[in-house]
C-alpha cells in the first residue's frame, strides 16, 4: 500500500494484527473484476456450487465423472464465479465525535502515542475507517469513506486504484475543515471535562445522512457505520431498516470514550454540549447511576435494533488498541460467514 503523508490513522501494529484477516461479504455481490466474494453468475472457479445434467453442446471439460461413475448419468460441476466487493464507510465526524479524554500517551493503535495530544472518537473512527480500507484495497475491492455531521460533508469516490489509498486518507483528515460554531454565551470551558468549544461543531442528523447515504448506493454493498450513535434511536431504525430493505450488508461500529463508559467524574462541573446544546451545572456523582442506567439502555437497544436486521454489532472504547479488537471481530465474522 502506498505511503501517505498523513500516516496518523494507520498504525503499524495496527496493520499487523488485521493483515491476515479478509473481510468478506455476507450477501451474494455483483462484480466486473475477479475477487474473493461469491457472485449471482455462475461460472468457473474455486467454489463448487451444483450439478447441473449435461445437454449436448455443453463442455466436456466439466464433466463430473465420479458421478458418471455411480449413477451412469453425466453431470457437469457448477461453480460460484467470485467477484469484488463495493464497501462504503460512514464516519461520523458531528460534534459529539471531538471528544476525548484520553492523551496519546495512552491511547494506543495511533502514531501519535507519547504526544501527549488528545485522542478523540473521531480519531479512533478514523483510525478505523482507514484499516478497513486497507483491507479492502488489498483485496482489490473497491472502497469509498463518506463523512456525515447532521448530512454528508464530504465523501470519496468508489475504486480500487492504486492509488486511491492517499484519497481516503486526505478524505478523513479533511474533517478539521467542517464548520466551526461559536460556544454558548454562558459556556465555560475552563471547568468543562469536554473538549474546548473553538473544536469543529456539527449536529448529528443520523435519519438525514441515511436517506442520503442510501441514494448514493447503486448497487449491493457492504456499509460500515462508525459512530457514537448519540441520536434517536428511531433514526438508527430507520436508517438499518432501509439498508436491510435495499439488502446491504451492514457493520455498525459504535465508538465511545472511557469517560463516557465510565463517567469517572466527581467535582461538581459546567459540563458543556458539543453540538450547540448549552451548559449545565451538575454534580456528576449525584447522577452518576442514573446516567449510566440510561447509557446501559441506549448500548442495549442499539445492539438489539443491529441483531434484528442480522447486521454485525461491535462496541469499542477508545482507550483500547485498535488492533485486536478490529482483528478479533473480522476473524469471527469470516468464520461465521464460512460456515453458511
Amino acid at each position: 500500500m502506498p505511503q501517505t503523508d498523513t500516516p496518523n490513522y494507520l498504525d503499524p501494529r495496527t496493520l499487523a494484527a488485521i493483515g491476515p484477516i479478509d473481510l468478506r461479504a455476507r450477501m451474494i455481490v455483483e462484480g466486473m473484476m475477479t475477487g474473493m466474494h461469491r457472485s449471482p453468475m455462475e461460472g468457473v472457479s474455486v467454489e463448487f456450487a451444483q450439478h447441473r445434467q449435461y445437454t449436448p453442446g455443453d463442455d466436456t471439460r466439466f464433466l463430473d465423472w465420479k458421478v458418471y461413475g455411480k449413477t451412469d448419468k453425466l453431470y457437469l460441476k457448477q461453480y460460484q464465479k467470485e467477484t469484488n466487493l463495493d464497501m462504503v464507510v460512514l464516519v461520523d465526524a458531528s460534534g459529539s465525535m471531538r471528544y476525548g479524554s484520553t492523551r496519546g500517551t495512552v491511547a494506543t493503535g495511533s502514531l501519535r502515542v507519547g504526544s501527549g495530544l488528545s485522542w478523540s472518537k473521531y480519531d479512533h473512527a478514523a483510525s478505523l475507517a482507514a484499516a478497513m480500507c486497507h483491507v479492502a484495497l488489498r483485496q482489490q475491492d473497491r472502497a469509498s469513506v463518506v463523512l456525515f455531521t447532521d448530512e454528508i460533508k464530504a465523501a470519496t469516490r468508489l475504486s480500487n486504484s492504486h492509488d486511491h489509498w492517499r484519497t481516503i486518507v486526505n478524505a478523513l483528515s479533511s474533517a478539521e475543515s467542517f464548520e466551526v460554531s461559536e460556544p454558548p454565551p454562558d459556556a465555560s470551558p475552563d471547568v468543562s471535562p469536554n473538549h474546548p468549544p473553538d473544536h469543529p461543531v456539527g449536529r448529528t442528523d443520523l435519519s438525514r445522512m441515511f436517506d442520503q447515504a442510501v441514494a448514493r448506493l447503486n448497487r449491493r454493498s457492504l456499509v460500515v457505520l462508525i459512530s457514537d450513535l448519540f441520536d434517536d434511536l428511531s433514526a438508527i431504525e430507520r436508517g438499518l431498516a432501509m439498508l436491510k430493505f435495499r439488502r446491504h450488508d451492514v457493520i455498525v461500529l459504535q465508538t465511545l470514550d472511557p469517560a463516557e463508559l465510565e463517567f469517572p467524574f466527581r467535582s461538581p462541573s459546567r459540563f458543556l454540549g458539543l453540538e450547540a446544546e448549552g451548559g449545565m451545572n451538575l454534580d456528576p456523582q449525584a447522577l452518576r447511576s442514573s446516567y449510566l442506567e440510561a447509557l446501559r439502555g441506549h448500548l442495549d437497544q442499539v445492539e438489539q435494533i443491529a441483531r434484528r436486521f442480522r447486521f454485525d454489532y461491535v462496541l469499542l472504547n477508545t482507550l483500547e488498541p485498535l488492533g485486536p479488537a478490529l482483528s478479533h471481530f473480522m476473524a469471527r465474522r469470516s468464520a461465521a460467514i464460512g460456515k453458511k
